[in-house]
């Protein structure tokens, strides 16, 4: 019997759409010999769909729910139930029906789905799941709390200042001038909770400054403002596995790089339907061999430091004044699950699903090794005042 794999996108974030691209891409390269894959779509309401419609990318140019289910998520048994909104009624009335799933890939970018919310959902109905856990997701998804890891595990990343975006109304002169007394322009100001490049803004002066923090206010609550580099590369390298089994693939370097690749330059190049994949990039990357080396050691051990599953990004900073490579960021939910990343080392799209699979299993047979319940005396022995 064919395994039955739901694929899970979309949801209230500002890289829904980017969801899509990726989701149908994955939905498409399952293998259909071993999985009974279907789309799950979450829409920007935060309801629930599935239904043949799903797997075409036109209906969502401009969607129409009548050609679509609504259900509602449980879990039962370590599976996810889908169970139909409504009954059919008239005259060929109809009870609701459920649909289940034995294994979920998760394919969100941002936040509502990448960031440990759908992960914690799933943890707790005991549901396997292809993408990173809730410590991992939650972590890589705000860049303050992310960067405050890596400087704790010893990774170097570039110099920041972060804020709230309660301080900036409060009082934007003296936000200015301790970004100003920290680091020197330029500068990139960042949603802390956002991927894909929106609401990123560089500034080379005061004023530039003030307009970026009012953008990237507008996002999030938290807000990240990072030294920029001069003469600056990226470079990116995928991880694949999971506890003390970690694959790299090759690198890469997006070759339209220049202050930073906007929204447009990794998704509105080429055909809608190709994601990160129809970006203009250099695959291999063209550094020399020691940072490759570097690069993809700190892959691994970033992977291990955020107790990582099944297949991230994590995307480098290199300055060619200094040398220095910066860890940028992870992506717990890669554009195109970085399925391109692995082509070049001989793990195809698909198989590359089935080792995602094969993590998501495992996590949940390491997971019911352990022990959930305790017995103590202090309900004998409560009465139930304070």
């Amino acid at each position: 019997m064919k395994m039955r794999l739901a694929v899970l996108f979309g949801s209230r974030t500002c890289e829904h759409d980017v969801s899509i691209i990726s989701a149908l891409q994955a939905y498409h390269a399952a293998n259909s010999a071993k999985y009974d894959a279907f789309p799950v779509y979450i829409s920007r309401e935060g309801n629930w769909y599935v239904g043949e419609a799903l797997k075409n990318m036109n209906f969502y140019k401009k969607p129409d729910f009548s050609l679509v289910k609504q259900v509602t998520p449980s879990g039962q048994n370590g599976k996810l139930v889908l169970n139909e909104t409504e009954s059919r009624k008239g005259l060929f009335k109809k009870a609701a029906e459920s649909i289940t799933a034995d294994v979920v890939m998760p394919v969100f970018h941002g936040m509502n789905g990448e960031d440990g919310t759908i992960q914690g959902m799933l943890e707790l109905w005991d549901i396997p799941y292809t993408s990173c856990g809730v410590l991992g997701s939650a972590v890589g998804m705000d860049k303050i709390a992310m960067k405050q890891l890596f400087r704790g595990c010893g990774f170097p990343v570039v110099p920041d200042v972060s804020l709230d975006r309660s301080e900036w109304y409060e009082d934007r002169s003296a936000v200015i001038d301790r970004i100003e007394k920290a680091i020197p322009y330029p500068v990139f100001v960042k949603p802390a909770n956002l991927g894909s490049s929106i609401g990123i803004s560089r500034a080379d002066d005061r004023n530039a400054l003030e307009n970026a923090l009012d953008v990237a206010a507008s996002y999030d609550r938290r807000i990240l403002v990072e030294r920029g580099i001069s003469k600056l590369r990226e470079v990116n390298c995928s991880a694949l596995g999971y506890a003390g089994e970690v694959m790299v693939s090759t690198t890469e370097m997006p070759s339209s790089w220049e202050a930073f690749l906007s929204f447009d330059d990794k998704y509105m190049h080429g055909s809608g339907t190709k994601g990160m994949e129809a970006l203009a990039r250099k695959i291999p990357a063209p550094i020399d061999e020691a940072s490759e080396k570097r690069i993809k050691q700190l892959t691994k051990d970033v992977f291990r430091a955020l107790d990582c599953k099944g297949v991230v990004r994590i995307d480098y900073l290199l300055d060619d004044e200094t040398g220095e490579i910066y860890v940028g960021e992870i992506n717990t939910i890669p554009g195109s699950l970085a399925f391109y990343l692995w082509e070049p080392v001989g793990i195809t799209f698909d198989a590359m699903i089935d080792k995602m699979v094969e993590y998501a299993l495992r996590a949940q047979a390491d997971k019911r090794q352990s022990v959930f319940s305790y017995n103590s005396a202090i309900l004998e022995r409560g009465n139930g005042k304070k």
